[in-house]
């Protein structure tokens, strides 16, 4: 007789953007059984509308209520909870297996060990922290994981997650020589409508100290840093000093794009670039990568499910060992999509 494995308890630890869209596909997907929401938002009416209604992707297909301590999805209760402070929530009497931080704050990924001695036997982080167990891309390096030895795992940042997998092709087919990234990224909460002071998201109460972030998200392309590379060489280590990288704040609310020039070690031609990704798209285990040769533009790719897109119309080579690649990711849904099967991913190892 088989018998059934009991369905993962899952909580999802900031319902801001990547907490709703994670709540939408873990309800598309059937993957765990969320039982718990914390945000600090402390309006729990606020919070069944946000899920309710969406700017980007619409109007979600269940019915969503509240009370004070609990969210009703189609009358099924979620526990609801306003800490700022992860520790203090119940964690045991709740009997969640797995938490997905996905604040993207700081103190959070220090107070994450706490909850491992609460009976939480997972946690994923939907950024890219020193302090981590392991960090994974599908794709690139799950087969690193240890289930006895990573429980605080990263799954790393929108961009990385969607060029580490590019990368990671390219380097074993041709060699990657050196290389520079620049990623077109949509503007976040934290931005300003008008000037002002530029707030940091990770480290709440402090000034980031990069001014022009600070400057109107509608009206400018931003230039700034980004952690890009250096999350992407916590996957991919040995490319460390052949990449270089920046980036742009750009006036779009959702769907980023990246364009990669790579100095290849081995002789290229645009088929075998062509084929290599469609080769690997064909047999994937998740949808990691597409491919598009379609005249699209950024609003065509929301709502995509994969963790990068392609562009094959603009793949060039200069010479044969100049290559130049234009990619387009969710930044919001494709990648909680990443985060959400590595999430699966990692609590199907569980005994």
């Amino acid at each position: 007789m088989t018998i059934k494995k009991k369905k993962i308890r899952a909580a999802i630890v900031g319902f801001g953007r990547i907490g709703r869209a994670l709540f939408r596909l873990n309800d598309q997907k059937k993957f765990f059984n969320i039982v718990a929401i914390n945000d600090i938002n402390p309006d729990p009416q606020n919070l069944a509308y946000l899920l309710q209604y969406d700017s980007e992707y619409g109007r979600f297909n269940k019915t969503v209520t509240a009370d004070k301590s609990h969210l009703y999805i189609n009358r099924r209760s979620v526990s609801l909870f306003h800490q700022a402070k992860i520790e203090n929530i119940p964690w045991q009497s709740l009997k969640v297996d797995l938490v997905i931080d996905a604040t993207g704050i700081y103190r959070n990924v220090l107070a994450a060990p706490k909850l491992l001695h609460q009976g939480v036997r997972k946690i994923i982080i939907t950024h890219s922290p020193e302090e981590v167990d392991q960090t994974l891309i599908l794709g690139v390096n799950h087969s690193n994981y240890r289930p006895q030895k990573h429980h605080l795992v990263s799954s790393s940042i929108c961009d990385a997650v969607a060029v580490a997998p590019v990368l990671k092709i390219i380097d074993r087919i041709f060699g990657i020589e050196s290389g520079f990234l620049t990623t077109l990224h949509p503007w976040l909460s934290y931005q300003n409508l008008l000037d002002g002071q530029s707030a940091s998201w990770a480290l709440p109460g402090t000034t980031y100290f990069h001014y022009p972030v600070g400057r109107s998200s509608p009206r400018s392309l931003i230039p700034k840093p980004t952690s890009a590379v250096e999350a992407t060489l916590k996957v991919l280590p040995h490319l460390k000093g052949s990449l270089r990288c920046m980036s742009f704040r750009i006036p779009t609310p959702v769907v980023g794009a990246a364009n990669l020039y790579l100095r290849l070690k081995r002789q290229a031609t645009l088929p075998k670039v062509h084929a290599a990704f469609n080769r690997f798209s064909k047999k994937q285990s998740w949808p990691i990568i597409n491919c598009n040769d379609k005249p699209l533009v950024s609003i065509d790719f929301l709502g995509a499910e994969h963790s990068v897109i392609v562009d094959q119309r603009w793949t060039n080579l200069a010479g044969q060992r100049h290559l130049y690649l234009v990619l387009w990711y969710d930044n919001e849904w494709g990648y909680s999509n990443h985060a959400l099967h590595l999430a699966k991913y990692i609590t199907d190892k569980l005994k």
